[in-house]
């Protein structure tokens, strides 16, 4: 007598314990693509500023490709070509570099706009006072402009954050790529969405909070 092979399997402890590793990959890797990205994004945001031609005539037209080119797009190219320039990376090494480049191309007008921000009047004060370029940019510019910036820096961080699941292509096993793989195991497909909804919400609903809170301090 013939014995029947399950091949499907319900939803299990050990299958919510997968998605949340897969919860903190996710996590991991948006938070080193959000902190390098938005750095690189703040350079770029000044070298636009201070150097306006050049930075028309080459810089911007470079972070144009990042902010226009979709970003699974841009996973998949670099993913295939990286090797045939030499470079041995993998799918999370790919994912970060590539989130990263898009991070700081979206930060970088965020950030110049921090700088516009602030009047030449208040900046030609600070000048005036005996302060350094430097000093000015620290004392006067950065805290003005951060707090002019801080909603739109939060809105690219959680978009990010949220985009970072596209690096399921490159087989990184995130959110969505485990996701992917209890469903084709249990056949559960809205129980699993519904899970890694809560997932996603449970990683962005602090962030969103906490800075509509320090946001309120600062208006005070």
């Amino acid at each position: 007598m013939e014995q029947s092979v399950t091949v499907f399997s319900s939803f299990s402890v050990q299958d919510l314990s997968f998605l949340g590793e897969a919860a903190l990959r996710t996590l991991w890797i948006s938070f080193l693509s959000i902190t390098i990205g938005s750095f690189l994004g703040g350079f770029f945001g000044w070298a636009l500023y201070e150097m306006k031609i050049w930075g028309a005539i080459f810089l911007n037209p470079l972070l144009d490709v990042f902010r226009s080119v979709p970003l699974i797009v841009q996973l998949v190219l670099f993913y295939n070509f990286a090797p045939i320039v030499g470079l041995s990376l993998d799918a999370f090494e790919s994912g970060l570099v590539v989130l990263t480049l898009y991070t700081s191309a979206l930060v970088a007008n965020v950030a110049r706009g921090g700088i516009e921000a602030v009047g030449k009047p208040m900046r030609i004060a600070s000048r005036s006072l005996g302060m350094s370029y430097l000093q000015d940019m620290r004392y006067v510019v950065f805290p003005i402009g951060a707090r002019a910036i801080f909603p739109s820096w939060v809105g690219v961080a959680l978009g990010v954050m949220k985009d970072s699941a596209l690096v399921s292509v490159l087989g990184y096993v995130e959110l969505v790529k485990a996701s992917q793989v209890l469903i084709t195991r249990t056949q559960e497909p809205l129980l699993i969405i519904l899970v890694v909804g809560a997932f996603y919400f449970a990683l962005s609903y602090p962030v969103s909070r906490y800075s509509a809170k320090l946001e309120k301090r600062w208006s005070q």
